[in-house]
């Protein structure tokens, strides 16, 4: 729940031309809600989260909520605003920096990412993937590139769900809603 707040602050402030961070930190001063997990992200995802929170709408099937629905949906209707948020740009290549969801991982299952990629890959985009730890040359359909270098080069857009120090040097192409460079 808290996860798809302040990414739904993050799509208000984006869509309205307003500073997240400003307005996020503003909400954070109370201190009931603090200053942890309030940084945006594509949407939220990994092992547990997905899975759990359609578990738990399947377990609310009797009982009268609205929450948990809406909880779900907008993790959808993120992934949705990002997607579309870089199609409105109209780049010929969009390039997706790491699959995985936070930094120090090494697993991708149930990334945001990955439903921002389909959405993309259903419009006709035109998409390369930066993941060194994938060996193949492709990943359904969609080529992988493991030279930074390269992958840089070829990318019209940088996409990256949280950013890194090795690709600062190109923060003039980078697309991210990461706002704190962290993923607490």
């Amino acid at each position: 729940m808290r996860v798809a707040f302040f990414n739904e602050v993050d799509t208000y402030s984006a869509i309205q031309g307003m500073d997240a961070k400003s307005i996020i930190r503003g909400i954070c001063l109370d201190p009931r809600i603090g200053q942890h997990y309030n940084n945006p992200s594509f949407g939220y995802g990994g092992y547990c989260l997905p899975k759990d929170t359609r578990q738990l709408l399947t377990n609310y099937y009797r009982v009268p909520q609205n929450l948990i629905r809406a909880i779900v949906d907008a993790n959808e209707t993120r992934k949705d605003f990002i997607a579309n948020d870089i199609l409105n740009r109209e780049l010929k290549t969009i390039g997706i920096y790491r699959l995985t969801m936070k930094s120090g991982s090494d697993n991708f299952r149930e990334s945001s990412i990955l439903g921002v990629i389909n959405r993309l890959k259903s419009s006709g985009a035109q998409i390369i993937i930066y993941e060194p730890i994938i060996t193949e040359p492709d990943m359904a359909g969609l080529k992988l590139i493991n030279d930074l270098d390269d992958f840089i080069n070829q990318s019209d857009v940088i996409v990256a769900n949280r950013t890194s120090p090795e690709i600062e040097c190109v923060s003039h192409k980078i697309y991210t809603r990461d706002i704190y460079g962290s993923d607490l």
